[in-house]
């Protein structure tokens, strides 16, 4: 069951945007989130949904999509989010060890999240570039939350496939052909994997 999560777990940008997402249901998974590791349990992380129409109109126009996609502004009308998650650290909580944990933190908070959209035949993807000004006067975010991430929910719209790198190939950009196919290269299991021990003499246990 994992194994299908992870591999339906994909970067979703484009959506069918008159798919409501209740409240409770984006409630329900960050009481998932609730429950996962913290540095020092020191569950620093603060949430903020946002899946009114009116407001996510307004977070739109400062989120910055896909960077390698040097001629694409994001997705269109009828194409965008049904709702955000927007994921800050609490300075009042933090401390300068926890702040060194943050992205740990953060990596674990939103794969539970996406995992748990995935699940439900929904996705999503993580966003790191936005406009801090805009969003923290449109949101009226308190200034000890730090954003971190903003999580852009929805229906899938497009067809999203993994690509194997070929041995020696350093190109990892994503892209997408005429069709609007959106494709993302993967290095290899040789690639990533170390082997180190046999430098020692040891043979793994295969």
């Amino acid at each position: 069951m994992l194994k299908e999560l992870v591999n339906k777990n994909k970067t979703f940008r484009r959506f069918y945007e008159n798919y409501h997402i209740p409240y409770a249901q984006l409630e329900q998974w960050i009481q998932l989130v609730r429950l996962v590791p913290t540095a020092r349990n020191q569950q620093a992380l603060k949430y903020l949904i946002v899946n009114d129409p009116q407001i996510r109109q307004q977070i739109f126009p400062s989120l910055k999509w896909a960077g390698y996609l040097k001629d694409w502004d994001g997705p269109e009308e009828g194409e965008r989010p049904s709702a955000y998650i927007i994921i800050g650290i609490d300075n009042k909580i933090s401390d300068n060890y926890i702040a060194h944990w943050t992205y740990v933190d953060l990596g674990i908070a939103i794969q539970t999240l996406l995992l748990s959209a995935v699940e439900n035949d929904l996705g999503g993807c993580g966003i790191i570039a936005f406009n801090r000004k805009e969003l923290y006067e449109t949101l009226k975010i308190p200034q000890y939350i730090d954003i971190k991430v903003v999580l852009a929910l929805g229906k899938p719209k497009e067809n999203v496939q993994w690509i194997d790198m070929k041995k020696g190939e350093t190109n990892i950009k994503y892209y997408r052909d005429q069709q609007g196919n959106h494709y993302v290269p993967k290095r290899s299991m040789e690639e990533i994997l170390l082997n180190l021990w046999s430098e020692f003499n040891f043979i793994n246990n295969k």
